[in-house]
């Protein structure tokens, strides 16, 4: 599938397809209601992205730590920091059904050292979505999952991109 060659070439095919995905994605979800919900905040291109697409809509953002300008941290009620075992659960009460969209970019390097997160992650949103719920991935966190339907995402001839439609 990648078929780009230097670190820049992968770099580029990499984010090119996940704006092409978040793009469809947000045609997918336009017209109703839920927050989005972003699962690794990273350097903030990602959040700041979905913050222009659905300048309407909360946006909930997790990861252990936020090393981002001021400028791309999200409002600290949105904000949950810490290992995604104890904040995904710990928030998933407040926000049960309340998601329209969900992204997980927990893709690194090293994808032996991700291997258990793909196991776990989707479980751990499941909660948060609302019927009919869209979720993204760069890495396939809802392979397996019964009541996730697997979506053929658009742009991932470079680079691989995940969906599915849930509940």
């Amino acid at each position: 599938m990648t078929t780009a060659h230097s670190t820049l070439d992968r770099m580029i095919d990499r984010l090119t397809t996940q704006r092409v995905a978040l793009g469809w994605a947000a045609g997918c979800v336009a017209g109703t209601p839920g927050l989005v919900m972003e699962i690794g905040l990273g350097k903030g291109r990602t959040y700041d992205h979905l913050r222009h697409l659905f300048p309407p809509r909360d946006i909930l953002v997790f990861d252990m730590w936020a090393r981002v300008p001021a400028s791309l941290r999200p409002d600290e009620d949105r904000l949950l920091l810490g290992d995604f075992r104890d904040t995904l659960p710990a928030a998933a009460e407040r926000f049960h059904g309340a998601v329209r969209l969900a992204h997980a970019d927990i893709g690194s390097a090293r994808e032996d050292a991700e291997d258990g997160i793909r196991q776990w992650i989707g479980g751990l949103i499941e909660p948060f979505l609302a019927p009919g719920a869209l979720v993204l991935s760069d890495r396939p966190i809802g392979a397996g999952r019964r009541g996730w339907e697997a979506l053929d995402v658009p742009g991932t001839d470079r680079w691989a991109y995940h969906g599915w439609r849930v509940g």
